[in-house]
């Protein structure tokens, strides 16, 4: 399936929840504690039927995120049910990895092969001040329990922190000592927090003129474009850069919210209610045909940032917070 664009989407992530059970403050803000009824929540029985939609118009890789997707119930039973699909190539999941360790098992019995896990710090003090809690124990127990069940690859999800998590070369140690591959991301724009951003384009200067850094290929297909490992690593990093770099030119995905919002485009507030129709007993029919027309008419920013024409309209300023 081809968007406007001609780019070829083959892959979606799938909000299950909303909820989450930690509080990072660059996330929804440390006040903002609203969450959407839970009537309002697509069912697994509707998203089932959305997946088994977009497998018919060749989308086939799937990513289940939330809020923090194992705090809802019954989470490992979608894992399965998705993975009973002949035509799905692949699926996994994003979690901030508190709840994980007593999840490992059951999701590994289900079929998942990948893992994506957030931490943006190895400081217990850091962690708690970012996240809210004080777990940072349980996400390290997590992440070396799903190395050591198979899971690969095992992607560390780190969000770059001016002067919160400046620790790097800290961070990096994780993939010295485990098999695993940190995505160090940009902060995002429509984070509620200001005065944070740091350029990963900078950081990766810094280590290139540090170290020798050797180009290595990581499975999967999220927007980090390069890999990299240093001498001695079991893992490798590599970055995500919304700004410094952007990666419109290759995305390949869909996004679809906890209640049934269809997102096409990540710089984008443009969405299309799929929840209705399938509760308002719309046919397969009509939800593929809302589903083509919302990739007909994708975002003219994504086409503009993608060409060149135009820049992400806080550039500037996200420049200025670095500093430079």
């Amino acid at each position: 399936m081809k968007d406007r664009f001609e780019r070829q989407i083959n892959y979606m992530r799938i909000s299950v929840t909303d909820r989450c059970n930690l509080r990072c403050f660059y996330c929804r803000g440390v006040h903002d504690f609203s969450f959407i009824a839970h009537e309002e929540i697509l069912t697994y029985e509707e998203i089932l039927r959305l997946v088994r939609l977009a497998l018919q118009l060749g989308i086939n890789r799937f990513r289940l995120t939330g809020g923090e997707p194992l705090v809802r119930k019954g989470i490992e039973h979608l894992v399965q049910e998705i993975n009973s699909l002949d035509e799905v190539r692949d699926l996994s999941l994003t979690t901030n990895g508190v709840l994980l360790l007593n999840y490992l098992e059951k999701l590994k019995a289900a079929g998942l092969k990948r893992l994506n896990v957030s931490l943006d710090s190895l400081q217990p003090e850091k962690f708690k001040k970012i996240t809210g809690f004080n777990k940072l124990q349980n996400v390290l127990e997590a992440i070396v329990r799903a190395v050591d069940l198979g899971f690969e690859p095992v992607k560390i999800n780190v969000v770059l922190l001016k002067g919160i998590n400046d620790e790097i070369e800290n961070l990096l140690r994780l993939a010295y000592e485990l098999p695993v591959h940190l995505r160090f991301i940009e902060l995002m724009e429509f984070s509620p927090v200001d005065g944070y951003f740091v350029s990963g384009k900078k950081i990766y200067e810094q280590l290139a003129q540090k170290y020798k850094l050797e180009p290595v290929a990581v499975a999967g297909s999220g927007p980090a474009r390069n890999y990299y490992r240093i001498k001695g690593m079991k893992g490798s990093f590599g970055f995500i850069l919304p700004y410094s770099d952007h990666f419109c030119g290759s995305c390949n995905r869909l996004r679809l919210s906890a209640d049934g919002k269809l997102q096409t485009c990540l710089f984008s507030n443009e969405t299309t209610d799929l929840k209705g129709p399938l509760r308002g007993g719309a046919t397969d029919e009509d939800i593929l045909q809302l589903i083509k027309s919302a990739l007909a008419k994708t975002s003219k920013l994504a086409g503009k940032l993608w060409t060149g024409q135009e820049k992400w309209p806080a550039w500037d300023r996200r420049i200025g917070w670095e500093g430079s």
